[in-house]
């Protein structure tokens, strides 16, 4: 655990890995965005034909482009600069979504209550100052408007966590350490990449949130569908231990 990386080092490290995690995605993303977050990011969502939306750290805009193709008007933006670039690589020219480079802790170039919805698919935990981005997603949405996130869940993935094993490689149980830490760790993302990761508790995720002004509407801890089930069949696993959890906010 290293308390002192701050969110330019992760910049860094996204950037250096844009090309191997970007491999991972389909047009559906890769498999866990496929089989937990998809779905549950649009039940929360709901329609969003016309609505103005924007995708907070899009990563290589596998969710933008869903987006679109549902007739959204979708912004997109993301701190790194080559998953911006593989991003418009990525979008057909009939795709009409405006990518941008930024910093979702500090979006000034965007004007305030300019989105009906905001998403952040699996983002908030890769960055610092949490508080800031949280602030940001307020005054960049309209009032009444949406802001829906997902992240690794907090209770569950932390630094230390993972599967005590047999001998024989048998998934015993799920271990849980360092729940109260709070600060960036390393994880090992791929073969080689070890990526940075912020802990903060489930009660420092929820008061922050209130005392930003949202209004907390509806919690999700995603598990496979029967049809994802059938599609793969080792992920009945993910009924011991939820990985994610997606939070619906209204301001």
């Amino acid at each position: 655990m290293k308390k002192n990386i701050k969110t330019e080092d992760t910049i860094k490290r996204w950037d250096n890995f844009a090309e191997t995690y970007s491999k991972s995605h389909t047009e559906q993303g890769d498999v866990h965005k496929e089989i937990f977050l998809n779905p549950t990011l649009f039940s929360l969502m709901g329609t969003v034909k016309n609505k103005k939306i924007l995708d907070a750290g899009c990563g290589e805009g596998y969710f933008s482009r869903l987006l679109a193709k549902s007739d959204a008007n979708v912004t997109a933006v993301d701190y790194s600069p080559k998953m911006i670039e593989i991003a418009r690589e990525r979008t057909p020219n009939e795709l009409s979504i405006h990518y941008i480079e930024g910093n979702c802790e500090d979006l000034h170039s965007l004007e305030d209550a300019s989105f009906d919805l905001i998403v952040s698919n699996m983002v908030i935990h890769d960055l610092e100052n949490y508080k800031k981005t949280f602030k940001e997603m307020f005054r960049l949405l309209v009032d009444g408007g949406t802001f829906v996130f997902s992240i690794l869940h907090p209770c569950f993935v932390t630094p230390g966590s993972g599967w005590e094993k047999t001998e024989n490689g048998e998934k015993l149980h799920w271990n849980v350490d360092n729940y109260f830490y709070e600060g960036a760790y390393e994880q090992k993302l791929g073969n080689t990449e070890k990526m940075v990761y912020f802990h903060r508790t489930l009660t420092t995720y929820i008061n922050t949130l209130i005392q930003t002004g949202f209004t907390l509407e509806c919690m999700v801890e995603p598990v496979p569908s029967k049809e994802m089930l059938e599609k793969y069949p080792s992920f009945e696993e993910d009924f011991r231990c939820a990985d994610f959890m997606v939070f619906k906010l209204k301001k």
